[in-house]
């Protein structure tokens, strides 16, 4: 992702790299000292293509150890994704549930969990949900999952206010303030809606930005010179880095800075991705869903970008500073 003012790219339904195609996995046997050993199979339903390299990193991976998988040898791996294109998340979904795997893990939020929960009510399920579980109907119980699904609730969804509240400290005088969402995503009203409160309890003017394609982002953006906002705040899948005026902005996930942005809040997306992998390891040793709670990010960051901040003219006030979790010189 390259930054710079005007180089934008939108999650949904843009075309992010894909790596080598893996090859399609099937269930095979191998012979051990005591028998044969059946190889499990994963399937995983990807919305977003760019993570597709934490999945084959070491956070899932660490967490399939921590339960005795290891992939090529005890256990095969089918991956699909559907390139940002929720559309097609259903024939996906169906797809995997045809090959029968052990157990499905969605990725990809809410609308890839909600793909896989109506496919199958059979096949074991463990998503990353970016809303509330219960509320959108993955579960009917955190502590006790009914079903076939369980996994880790992230709370992206809930932190606009937050956001909206470290550009008000970061920018005292801030009183017009952008948010840029991007209306495909499902709980999108929400974020406007959880940002419009935090603005009117902080004295600040609020307006919505909205892009889905790549066409979008410019007269978005002339819109935010149009009304002079102070700061950006960037909403969960709504994929942008820099703005055409340079306004500070803040994103969700650390990546965006390390990737140039000036200043990210949210929850630790490597830890969720370990844990995806803890409970479809212990699925597939026999536990069962309604056995293995939802598990609710606890551990967030604020990771600010020092020499974006000095492009900017910025000066980071040292309050904030110290609550940063991870400063990039």
């Amino acid at each position: 992702m390259a930054v710079g003012n005007r180089r934008l790219v939108p999650m949904p339904p843009g075309k992010p790299r894909r790596p080598a195609k893996a090859p399609e996995a099937k269930p095979v046997a191998a012979i051990a000292p005591t028998g044969i050993k059946t190889w499990q199979t994963f399937a995983f339903l990807v919305v977003i293509a760019v993570l597709w390299h934490y999945l084959r990193g070491l956070t899932f991976r660490d967490g399939l150890k921590e339960s005795a998988y290891v992939e090529g040898q005890n256990v095969a791996i089918q991956y699909r994704w559907a390139d940002g294109d929720y559309d097609r998340l259903p024939a996906l979904a169906a797809d995997l549930v045809d090959r029968k795997p052990t157990v499905i893990a969605t990725v990809g939020g809410t609308v890839s969990a909600l793909a896989a929960k109506a496919a199958t009510a059979a096949v074991p399920i463990v998503f990353i949900s970016d809303q509330d579980p219960v509320k959108v109907g993955l579960v009917k119980n955190l502590n006790r999952p009914d079903g076939n699904a369980t996994g880790v609730s992230q709370f992206t969804s809930e932190l606009e206010a937050k956001r909206l509240a470290l550009l008000r400290e970061l920018i005292p005088s801030a009183r017009r303030i952008a948010i840029l969402v991007n209306p495909s995503y499902p709980d999108a009203e929400t974020q406007v809606k959880q940002a419009q409160d935090a603005a009117l309890g902080l004295g600040e003017e609020l307006f919505v930005l909205k892009a889905t394609n790549v066409g979008d982002f410019e007269p978005a953006f002339a819109k935010l010179t149009e009304h002079r906002a102070d700061a950006l705040l960037v909403a969960q899948r709504t994929c942008c880095v820099g703005s055409p005026d340079r306004e500070p902005t803040i994103y969700q996930f650390r990546q965006y800075a390390l990737a140039g942005g000036l200043m990210t809040y949210g929850t630790r997306l490597p830890d969720s991705y370990r844990q995806v992998g803890v409970y479809a390891g212990r699925i597939v040793g026999g536990a069962k869903p309604v056995d293995l709670p939802v598990v609710q990010s606890t551990r967030f960051e604020l990771v600010i970008n020092l020499k974006t901040a000095r492009t900017l003219g910025l000066t980071i006030p040292p309050a904030l500073l110290a609550l940063a979790d991870e400063v990039i010189e």
